[in-house]
């Protein structure tokens, strides 16, 4: 079917284009179970995850052929998502329960949905945070305790999340510490009560990794399970809302003698990730090759599961240079935001690039997970806080107005084109062939069998490929500037 999705939908709509991405139940078959699902979406919008199946063949369609070869492997999947920051939670929490409902599902379902399976919470308050505040605001780390924002807005909603896809992972990563755990620097050691910069006092690194366990066992305790954290969002960047300059040297020393032993000690299993900032260090000369130089230090290298990165400067290269120097270490990535900087909101630009750049720009240099920014902002762009980004839009961008109408972004797209198709504990294997010029692509072997192929054609023509698997041909018809995501049994 096909589906016109105009700039602002109804909720309506919305169901009927998710009726068109039910991803796992619905693989369509024959009575051979020899068919193809294929969702496409088009940036001209004429086409927003179009769900057709098709047969597989048994000798190619086109010149182009792209063959399979799963003896090759490369990295374990572990997820796709966006960040549920708390101005998506707030925007989430002012729909009506039923079109919540709707929309969680038709984004987190592997059923009925997309099948998101990895999201990213803050720590205490991020940039899109109600309000500045941490877990402990009150100096001494036994006045930990959540707040408001985790009660009423973050919390219910991953229940909520949860209660959809038992399975997903949680990212959390802190934008601060406590203001009373900050210096000026670590020469002078001055307190630092502010928001925004200053550095941890090494005096409070055991306080600090106090903290995250007691933040991991709080949302336990709540019924939710924290797959993995970063000691520090943008660990280089001073100037964010809230934010805290941490250095290679000074996280090391925090992994290494203080947060590790903390998970250790309370039989903790989350995984940490190095860095979680972007590819070209801030351009510090310092801070170059960051992960790597934590890595040097067997004892911290053992807590450590690997690195995450985000894209606000440098290339998508750098993951490869990483991996090529610890291949045995994990690459996740944790953020990238549209706004109006980039065109955000100009769905023929946008979904062109954040594919390429984002989804199978990362996937193709070894990153396990992809996770965007936030998952739904208002049509204002917030809710935001002064000293935060006031021109980032949402994934999905909801209206002030009713909270039902909604514009689909970029970033909707290209996570859910990955999601749906797929799936968590995939791998990546080696896809390789003539194909036309402007197009870019991913194969990945499912954990129950299917195969999936994720497809970009940037040129401004209709493109025709054909997959080879080694048994069957799958022909591939893609219209000029558009994604397309294909998933068959073998």
């Amino acid at each position: 079917m096909n589906l016109k999705l105009p700039l602002l939908l109804g909720c309506c709509l919305f169901i009927a284009i998710t009726a068109c991405a039910k991803t796992s139940a619905s693989l369509g078959e024959d009575a051979t179970g020899k068919k193809v699902d294929v969702y496409i979406t088009t940036a001209d919008r004429q086409q927003s995850f179009n769900h057709t199946t098709q047969k597989l063949s048994k000798s190619p369609a086109s010149a182009s052929v792209i063959t399979l070869n799963p003896a090759v492997q490369y990295q374990k999947m572990d997820g796709f998502g966006a960040a549920v920051t708390g101005s998506t939670c707030y925007n989430l929490m002012q729909m009506a329960p039923a079109d919540r409902a709707k929309f969680l599902t038709e984004t987190f379902s592997d059923k009925d949905g997309l099948g998101f399976s990895y999201i990213r919470i803050s720590i205490g308050c991020s940039d899109f945070s109600l309000s500045e505040y941490t877990c402990c605001d009150t100096e001494g780390i036994e006045n930990f305790a959540l707040q408001t924002e985790e009660k009423e807005y973050v919390i219910p909603i991953l229940k909520d999340i949860l209660a959809i896809n038992p399975t997903i992972k949680i990212l959390g990563s802190p934008w601060t510490c406590p203001k009373w755990m900050k210096v000026n620097n670590l020469e002078e050691k001055k307190s630092f009560d502010s928001w925004t910069s200053g550095q941890l006092n090494p005096d409070y690194y055991q306080d600090y990794a106090t903290y995250f366990v007691k933040w991991i066992e709080a949302f336990r305790e709540e019924g939710i399970e924290i797959y993995s954290v970063t000691p520090q969002n943008e660990p280089l960047n001073r100037g964010n809302s809230a934010s805290l300059f941490m250095g290679w040297k000074e996280e090391l020393a925090f992994v290494r003698d203080a947060l590790g032993p903390a998970f250790k000690a309370a039989g903790l299993d989350a995984k940490i990730y190095a860095f979680d900032h972007n590819y070209n260090y801030d351009n510090m000369a310092d801070q170059q090759g960051y992960p790597a130089k934590m890595y040097d230090d067997e004892v911290a290298a053992a807590f450590l599961t690997g690195a995450a990165y985000h894209n606000y400067g440098g290339r998508r290269e750098e993951l490869n240079n990483i991996q090529q120097k610890r291949p045995d270490k994990e690459l996740i990535f944790t953020e990238t935001s549209i706004g109006m900087w980039n065109d955000g909101r100009n769905l023929e630009k946008r979904l062109m690039e954040d594919m390429r750049e984002v989804a199978l720009g990362t996937v193709n240099n070894w990153c396990k997970g992809v996770i965007v920014w936030n998952l739904m902002l208002d049509n204002e762009r917030g809710p935001w806080r002064e000293g935060g980004c006031k021109t980032c839009y949402g994934a999905v961008d909801i209206s002030r107005e009713d909270y039902k109408t909604m514009t689909y972004n970029s970033h909707y797209y290209i996570i859910g084109h990955l999601s749906s198709v797929v799936k968590p504990g995939a791998v990546r294997i080696e896809s390789k062939g003539d194909a036309e010029e402007g197009l870019m692509y991913s194969a990945f072997e499912n954990p129950d069998g299917t195969v999936a192929f994720v497809l970009l054609n940037e040129g401004t023509t209709e493109a025709r490929l054909t997959v080879k698997d080694g048994k069957n041909y799958v022909d591939c018809v893609v219209p000029a500037k558009s994604v397309a995501s294909y998933r068959w049994k073998k």
